[in-house]
């Protein structure tokens, strides 16, 4: 490929879609050539440069994603699960490196990505960052060196706007903590507290959320025992971290197989 691959970037007028845009238009290694908006935005139609309040950039919003994606080498989405599996088909047809960063997906929609991974590359990530990846892989060793006697609690705090809990972050690290105890999430999950629970079962991996402010995303992960605790902790004071490491993830997976990955992969870790 003589020139860098271009890059769509999906709900475009949204806090992460515009940080992507402004990361793509910032990098030396990537080109921007579509921003995707729902039919009927106000963003659709004009250039987005001027949507966003600068410049002309001669981008001009579409509400037709598989045009968009058709000139494109990857596609960057951070929507909504009902749009990103409508994405996935189209990013599949138009063989586009397709990076992954909506939360709140079950896990009937994440099977629904597997045709779409059979024909192009996908990469698929609760959390960007290299710090939270990082992260991931500590709390499934320390999961794993340490007994029930250790309660563990995933706690999630982010800004008022998220309409998910508990996050897709705070899940990657819960799923960390049961594969480091060999065990699965769903069969030890404890969330959604409320009035008299019950004293809490041995080994289960609870969750709790906090919503407020503008909060960018702030994960612990709590190991207790009688007299004694290990927290291990991420802090994101600036979501241009999530949009570099989602470029870095569309880079990546240009010279990859079709098939579905992680951030785990990408980073190498």
């Amino acid at each position: 490929m003589t020139e860098t691959p271009g890059i769509v970037i999906t709900g475009a007028s949204g806090r992460m879609g515009q940080m992507l845009i402004k990361t793509v238009l910032d990098s030396d290694k990537a080109r921007l050539v579509g921003a995707v908006e729902r039919a009927g935005h106000a963003w659709v139609g004009q250039d987005l440069g001027l949507a966003m309040g600068g410049s002309a950039i001669g981008v001009v919003v579409t509400d037709d994603p598989l045009e968009a994606f058709s000139k494109a080498q990857a596609v960057i989405d951070f929507t909504s699960p009902e749009a990103t599996l409508a994405f996935s088909k189209l990013a599949a047809q138009a063989r586009a490196v397709h990076v992954i960063g909506t939360t709140g997906m079950s896990e009937a929609q994440i099977a629904q990505l597997e045709p779409a991974a059979r024909h192009a590359v996908l990469v698929r990530a609760g959390n960007m960052s290299l710090g939270v990846n990082l992260l991931v892989q500590l709390t499934k060793k320390v999961a794993a060196a340490l007994d029930e006697d250790f309660d563990i609690e995933v706690i999630e705090a982010h800004h008022h706007h998220k309409v998910d809990a508990p996050s897709g972050t705070a899940l990657m690290l819960g799923e960390a903590a049961a594969e480091g105890r060999g065990v699965t999430l769903s069969d030890v999950s404890d969330s959604g507290r409320d009035g008299i629970t019950g004293a809490r079962k041995r080994g289960d991996i609870g969750f709790s959320a906090i919503r407020g402010g503008d909060i960018v995303g702030e994960h612990d992960v709590l190991f207790a025992a009688a007299g004694e605790r290990i927290v291990l902790r991420h802090m994101a004071t600036d979501r241009a971290i999530f949009a570099r490491g989602a470029l870095k993830a569309a880079l990546w997976g240009q010279d990859k197989a079709p098939g579905e990955y992680d951030m785990l992969d990408v980073l190498g870790l």
